[in-house]
């Protein structure tokens, strides 16, 4: 396993990270804990989380993807070898207009919410969820620096954000003597490269890693998915309305039957060739998997070996553009609350 600086941090983590949005929900907590810690006997240590997962619009479970990541930890006892994030930002509960942003108040509260479903005594990167227009970036930034100072978490990271967003908030850090951001989680993938605009050339000026998420663009580049034919209900994209899915498009089609087309050439699968693609970009960290079952970690954890080519990369910017973007937006479903990114 290859390791890789957190950005100008010094701390060291692996090329992949293993996300865990689908432990509570479509992975049951047993599969779960052994999913983890074949990671990280894999070596693997870089763990995401979030204090949201399993997932938006589940109240019940929300939260439980991060009890499963402690309880596998403890058992585990890699605790300490281990880079751990989480995130907050999203609701909490639905019935409560405080429970939700990246202000002091839901901030702190969910720190020690997070700490408790962990089982651990601090966060190694915490990073706020998403940006929010009505809230200033020092409210954030002050909350998160007093979390540092109580050794509660040792690093804070942005996901999803506009690189005038960090800026501004680098800024405002300079300014207010806080501790800044030193990691950025944003989508990317060959359905999605706009990052490579701006924000990748901002994280690389100011020292920031970028640990990317959704790599295989929701399991579309996986290559299970075909023009011709509708998807199977037990897939993410098929188990939606996949008739009007931005991903079910020519100029997505044309994507994945190259990355079939080379990766057959190289006797790879497609989720390794496109997942491998990501950690030999410009400028990435790690890119998050996230695996369903122990099958497909075995899968991805092999993108480590695939190597990505000066003619790989000629046929790949043929149908996807450098900086830009095939499938347009993400969403996310809260009840009466939808996020758009």
């Amino acid at each position: 396993m290859e390791f890789r600086n957190l950005g100008r941090t010094g701390v060291k983590v692996s090329v992949l990270c293993l996300g865990t949005m689908m432990f509570g929900e479509h992975t049951s907590e047993d599969d779960s804990m052994d999913i983890i810690d074949s990671a990280i006997d894999k070596g693997i240590n870089f763990l995401d989380t979030a204090n949201i997962y399993p997932g938006p619009g589940i109240l019940p479970s929300r939260g439980r993807s991060e009890e499963i990541v402690g309880k596998a930890l403890k058992r585990n006892r890699k605790r300490s070898r281990m880079v751990l994030a989480t995130k907050v930002f999203f609701p909490m509960a639905d019935d409560d207009p405080n429970a939700r942003g990246g202000h002091r108040r839901h901030i702190i509260e969910e720190c020690d919410a997070s700490l408790r479903r962990l089982q651990t005594d601090y966060i190694d990167l915490y990073y706020i969820h998403r940006p929010s227009s009505d809230i200033p970036i020092d409210e954030t930034l002050r909350a998160l620096d007093d979390l540092i100072h109580a050794g509660k978490v040792r690093y804070i990271g942005s996901s999803t954000f506009a690189a005038w967003q960090i800026v501004d908030s680098l800024w405002a850090a300079k300014e207010l003597g806080t501790n800044r951001f030193v990691c950025e989680q944003p989508p990317y993938n060959l359905l999605d490269r706009r990052i490579e605009r701006e924000l990748v050339p901002m994280a690389q000026t100011y020292g920031l890693a970028i640990v990317t998420w959704s790599p295989l663009a929701g399991g579309f580049l996986t290559g299970k998915y075909h023009r011709d034919n509708a998807p199977s209900k037990e897939t993410r994209i098929g188990r939606g309305n996949w008739s009007v899915d931005p991903h079910f498009s020519d100029s997505a089609f044309n994507v994945s039957e190259v990355i079939k087309a080379i990766s057959q050439k190289k006797g790879c699968t497609p989720s390794q060739f496109a997942i491998a693609w990501c950690t030999r970009q410009t400028g990435i960290t790690s890119p998050i998997i996230g695996p369903r079952n122990m099958e497909q970690l075995e899968d991805n954890l092999q993108a480590v070996n695939v190597e990505v080519t000066d003619e790989d990369r000629v046929q790949i910017n043929a149908v996807s553009y450098p900086g830009g973007v095939i499938v347009p937006y993400y969403e996310a479903d809260f009840g009466p609350h939808r996020f758009r990114w």
